[in-house]
């Protein structure tokens, strides 16, 4: 598209309409900064023209910077350069707001003396989600509108608030009607020159309630939401300079935090997700006009913590399902619970009390699988047992109707096999979703070896529809995530035995972090998940735990000791039961330091993850990450495992793999797509 398609001048009355029109979402790029300021000059050098209207076509206002451009040099005018030429412009500019107005796209509004608009905008600076700043100004000039208390709020959660908030805030001056935004501006601008009214500029305005107790009670409050992050504390600076500093300087200081956070690895690793999970969505081989099957109605087997939550999933997208339990107090109970999630997020202020009602309304819970016969999408959450899967999916392949599409939501088990029990394995997917359900965006789609791509193509759809990041597995023990988190789970439980207690684990694992360790994490889930009283031997410290009734925080205690709050201690009894288990195993334990602990618990990740891409279960490094960020907690800021082996370099996760392995044996031998990138001083980001 040409700039002078981008960008036009029209001349109503005395006010002037520069109109943006750069879809989809009007991104601040070369092409429309360079048309903007050649607008802005043909206005100011109008004498006809007493203000100036800056609104946008498409369905947003200016939605940020072109992330295209991201990482490349900038091409003059700067947004920087633009808008202080919009700030010090001799006439009223008056932006006009739909949609959104995010980053860079608020930033530019900022500098508009007036702002117009409708009641569905929104407006944010979610730059921190990126390990960043606003660079344009932003921290400067919105505590200038709205006060410090309102803008640390805004820059450190990145989260957008409404039009009402904002006019009730100061950052808008008016509310326009929904369809009328032009109209509404032009008026607000004739409005504006006939009243007389100055020429409103931020950077003159002082910062409003900034007091050394807002920053300090702010950074205490929010400790540990920002644990580990360093955008969240570099915002909170640039909200002090613009309360302590003359406007200039407060800019420099933010240009010169900008480019601290973005030359950093924690801004390149949030990038790095940011750039993945968009890519995750693009399956090689896939063509981009497969089909994608109608899903109006989806059936759920199993109505307990994880049936339950996939259920939410599409009741919330409007989606009908029909939730299936074998026994009536588990059906009662599961939709109870379901009831409760939603009344919860109702008493937060998430949803309204009505879209409780309308969302429970489409749910219908039975107790026979043939009302499963009129279902799009049929996913089991039971048991995780071979036998019991196939023998349901046998019985699903001749309720169900032809075109239906089967899915397991196994964390673990062959798919293939499983859709080896239905005379349809085309139609057969997994769908594995992570614990809460409801909650957690992170969905495996498991294509299987006969899986049809209409399938694949829909999962993805369908994935997006209910709010999910879906990155696709192939078929494997565990598949992408499980699989790697089987390896630091084996590492952690021979550290123990070694020479370091539980609580030192979890410890390293949550200062890299994590939001907890790996022991804390079977306290919590229960260390009797797939333990059986009758075979137990005692054999692992796991099984002592179970066998003495320390079954995690349900029983109270488990690795740890919880008080009534379920807060955990050390507990001296599980620390005498390793001792004791060492010696049975005639394991000489010895000082473990935190470096080791970490090595061994992350490096056999990294090195799993490449025979995962090696062997094609995942088509790409950053699918990985995006995996494990969703899914598992990994800290967004360290980027996922694989972006973090390169950042430490690859050569040395295999020499450390490679000294390990000389102490413990193969589990620790590098793999040779690991060996290959090291050799070649490349990282998996070439691949």
């Amino acid at each position: 598209m040409s700039e002078q398609n981008i960008i036009s001048l029209t001349v109503d009355g005395g006010v002037a309409v520069i109109r943006v029109n750069s879809p989809p979402v009007n991104a601040l790029s070369f092409a429309v900064r360079q048309g903007l300021w050649q607008a802005f000059e043909n206005a100011f050098a109008d004498d006809g023209v007493e203000a100036i209207v800056l609104i946008c076509e498409g369905r947003t206002f200016f939605a940020g910077a072109d992330i295209s451009e991201f990482g490349k040099p900038m091409q003059e005018p700067s947004l920087v350069d633009l808008l202080a030429m919009i700030e010090g412009a001799p006439k009223a500019v008056i932006a006009a707001i739909h949609g959104t107005a995010l980053g860079g796209g608020l930033e530019t509004a900022l500098v508009c003396h007036y702002r117009v608009a409708v009641p569905s905008a929104k407006l944010g600076l979610p730059e921190v989600k990126l390990g960043l700043l606003p660079g344009a100004g932003g921290t400067q000039r919105l505590p200038r509108l709205i006060g410090a208390a309102m803008a640390l709020e805004m820059v450190t959660s990145g989260s957008p608030i409404g039009a009402k908030t904002a006019l009730d805030a100061g950052l808008i001056d008016e509310l326009a009607p929904a369809n009328g935004l032009r109209e509404a501006a032009i008026a607000f601008a004739r409005k504006i020159v006939s009243e007389k009214r100055p020429l409103r500029r931020a950077r003159d305005l002082p910062v409003e309630g900034a007091t050394p107790e807002l920053f300090s009670e702010f950074r205490k409050a929010k400790a540990r939401k920002f644990r580990g992050f360093a955008a969240p504390e570099t915002n909170i600076q640039a909200i002090e300079a613009a309360s302590s500093l003359p406007f200039d300087e407060g800019m420099k200081l933010e240009r010169r935090l900008f480019e601290e956070l973005r030359a950093g690895t924690q801004s390149k690793a949030q990038r790095h997700i940011f750039f993945a999970e968009r890519e995750a969505g693009k399956i090689p081989g896939l063509q981009r006009d497969a089909e994608i099957r109608p899903v109006g109605k989806v059936g759920v087997i199993g109505a307990g913590t994880m049936g339950g939550g996939i259920a939410m999933n599409f009741l919330s997208a409007g989606i009908p399902v029909t939730i299936v339990e074998m026994q009536q107090e588990a059906l009662d109970r599961g939709v109870a619970t379901i009831r409760k999630n939603y009344e919860n997020s109702a008493k937060r202020g998430r949803i309204t009390a009505e879209a409780v009602d309308a969302n429970m309304a489409l749910l219908n819970p039975v107790l026979d699988l043939e009302a499963l016969a009129g279902c799009d999408l049929v996913i089991e959450a039971v048991y995780e047992n071979m036998d019991v899967k196939r023998d349901l999916f046998g019985k699903l392949d001749t309720i169900c109707k032809p075109g239906a599409i089967l899915a397991s939501n196994t964390s673990y088990l062959d798919l293939d096999e499983i859709a080896a029990a239905t005379s349809r394995p085309e139609s057969v997917i997994g769908l594995h979703f992570f614990s809460p359900a409801n909650v957690m965006r992170l969905l495996e789609v498991v294509r299987g070896a006969k899986t049809d791509a209409s399938v694949l193509a829909t999962a993805m759809k369908l994935a997006k529809t209910i709010g999910k990041v879906a990155v696709v597995s192939g078929v494997c023990h565990g598949f992408i995530g499980n699989r790697m988190l089987a390896q630091r789970r084996r590492e952690a439980d021979r550290l123990i035995l070694e020479g370091a207690m539980p609580w030192d684990v979890d410890r390293v694992i949550y200062d890299f972090g994590m939001p907890m360790g790996p022991f804390q994490i079977s306290d919590l889930a229960g260390l009797d998940l797939g333990w059986s009283k009758e075979s137990s031997k005692g054999e692992t410290i796991r099984e002592r735990l179970c066998e003495m009734d320390r079954r995690g925080q349900k029983t109270g205690a488990g690795f740890y000791d919880y008080d009534e709050k379920r807060r955990p201690t050390p507990s001296p009894l599980v620390e005498q039961v390793i001792l004791e288990m060492s010696a049975r195993q005639s394991i000489e334990r010895r000082a473990i330091d935190d470096e080791e602990i970490l090595e061994r618990c992350v490096y056999p990740m990294i090195n799993e993850g490449a025979k995962i891409l090696d062997e094609g279960i995942a088509f790409r490094a950053s699918d990985i990450d995006v995996v494990w960020v969703n899914g598992y907690g990994w800290p967004v800021y360290r980027g996922g495992p694989m972006l973090y082996g390169d950042t430490v370099g690859l050569a040395h996760v295999r020499d450390r793999l490679s000294h390990y392995a000389s102490i413990h044996g193969a589990d620790f031998l590098p793999s040779e797509l690991l060996c290959r990138l090291a050799d070649e001083g490349k990282g998996f980001g070439n691949l």
